[in-house]
């Protein structure tokens, strides 16, 4: 199945210029979404993972699901304010000023291998801030992992010495 013809491009959203690449139409096609979960899941069995980290949101669909059939737990990485228990924070640059993400300071375990997980990479700022956050607690990244690549915003360069993975690629923002 060609899952890159599942996602929807929405031209100038949020704003003018950006062509934002929607995965709702994709997980509203179930056997779309159960490829690329079966796909996911195909890659990342081999790998002796420990936990899957998602980042808030989109990341979480995937993220879930995954650590499920990989019989492990999810770590949910969230914006400030929505963890209720003791986190630790890591901020990032956005084009425009910048922001910060959070996890439970109890999350992951020192030694613990980790595949982190998100929608799309474009800049790479939010996961090279979740990248940081789960080594800070001893984590060990095993890749990072996307459904969408946009190789021309350089997101990649943010992640040296890490592995990538993205099932697909477009051109442009």
């Amino acid at each position: 199945m060609d899952l890159k013809s599942k996602i929807r491009t929405v031209p100038h959203w949020p704003i003018e210029g950006v062509m934002f690449r929607d995965i709702t139409t994709l997980l509203q096609d179930g056997p779309a979404f159960k490829e690329a979960i079966d796909s996911l899941y195909d890659r990342y069995k081999p790998m002796k993972i420990d936990v899957v980290a998602g980042i808030e949101s989109r990341g979480f669909i995937f993220g879930a699901v995954l650590a499920y059939k990989l019989g492990v737990g999810f770590v949910p990485i969230r914006k400030p304010g929505k963890l209720p228990s003791k986190t630790i924070s890591q901020e990032y640059t956005l084009e425009y000023g910048t922001n910060k993400i959070e996890v439970h300071a109890d999350a992951i375990k020192k030694g613990q291998r980790v595949l982190v997980i998100d929608d799309l990479i474009a800049t790479g700022g939010t996961v090279n801030a979740a990248v940081k956050l789960i080594e800070r607690l001893g984590g060990i990244i095993v890749e990072c992992a996307f459904l969408i690549g946009l190789p021309s915003l350089k997101g990649h360069e943010k992640l040296k010495g890490h592995k990538l993975f993205t099932m697909m690629e477009f051109e442009g923002e």
